[in-house]
């Protein structure tokens, strides 16, 4: 278990790694960068569920890690691709997918940013934020693509019924996968940026191309956009924008859910952010969807 009682929070002394026989490496705690020293995280055992760590390749040939968590016994199980935040695949991610793999559901959560650095152990923003930019727009959904096609081999893993849920990083992918994989059944974005930020300069616009207020015509999945009131990065003019895109576009069942008071990172159990009462409500809403388009 992750020490999350020592009053100083977590000291180098408590990353553990593991490395299992494909070759993953992942962190072993909560990311250092954003963990409150009075978290309580939910937590969700393995009893039965099968979980593992992975490789395989990526659409450029990169020897992609990812978590993998599903019910035990054979399938196939729907796919729903699991996409950080900013800090990886750490242990909250690691419980999401858990939580899926509870609900009937093979979860998979690709390392995106292992290419240059995990940053779940660092705990300098700055660094964070350069490996994350390292990861472009061609490369993630290269590695969603190498991600559906490795679990299309898989005997436990239907194909056929694949969601996406991500989280702030994640939640923006959300929306482009959604836009770009016409295998994508259903989507749920947790707190992604909808827009460019107001003010940015050509190059900040472009580098976070394309944005999901652009993507609405394109979107080949419904998706469900969760968002906090309160979210200092996500202005509520950009869920309004987002929502005036998808009503033009006629859209495929989207909806876009704003709650009262909410910052950003409201579902981030290990996290100062969290909100339970809006995490509970935003997790049901994500099970009654994939429960609808996965599951029938």
């Amino acid at each position: 278990m992750p020490i999350l009682i020592r009053p100083e929070g977590q000291t180098p002394d408590d990353f553990r790694f593991s490395r299992r026989a494909l070759g993953g490496l992942f962190f072993s705690g909560y990311a250092v960068a954003a963990l409150a020293q009075d978290a309580r995280p939910v937590t969700t055992g393995v009893a039965g569920l099968s979980v593992a760590d992975v490789t395989y390749p990526a659409s450029d040939g990169f020897e992609l890690p990812a978590y993998i968590a599903r019910p035990a016994g054979e399938g196939p199980f729907p796919v729903v691709v699991v996409v950080s935040e900013i800090f990886g695949v750490h242990e909250y991610i690691r419980d999401i997918c858990r939580r899926l793999a509870g609900a009937g559901y093979a979860a998979i959560a690709p390392a995106f940013f292992v290419r240059v650095e995990d940053p779940a152990p660092l705990a300098d923003m700055q660094r964070i934020q350069a490996i994350v930019a390292a990861a472009g727009y061609e490369q993630v959904m290269g590695d969603i693509a190498g991600t559906l096609d490795w679990a299309s081999q898989q005997l436990w893993a239907d194909t056929g019924k694949v969601g996406i849920t991500g989280f702030c990083w994640g939640g923006k992918v959300v929306w482009q996968a959604a836009a770009r994989f016409a295998a994508i059944d259903a989507g749920v974005a947790w707190y992604g940026r909808l827009a460019p930020p107001e003010g940015a300069t050509p190059e900040q616009r472009a580098s976070g191309a394309p944005w999901p207020v652009e993507l609405a015509d394109d979107l080949k999945a419904p998706v469900l956009g969760l968002y906090g009131e309160m979210d200092q990065g996500i202005p509520l003019s950009s869920v309004s924008a987002m929502r005036a895109a998808l009503a033009r576009a006629g859209g495929t069942g989207e909806e876009v859910v704003v709650y009262p008071g909410a910052p950003h990172g409201f579902h981030a159990d290990y996290r100062a952010s969290y909100r339970p009462e809006a995490a509970a409500d935003g997790w049901n809403r994500l099970l009654a969807l994939f429960e609808t388009r996965l599951k029938r």
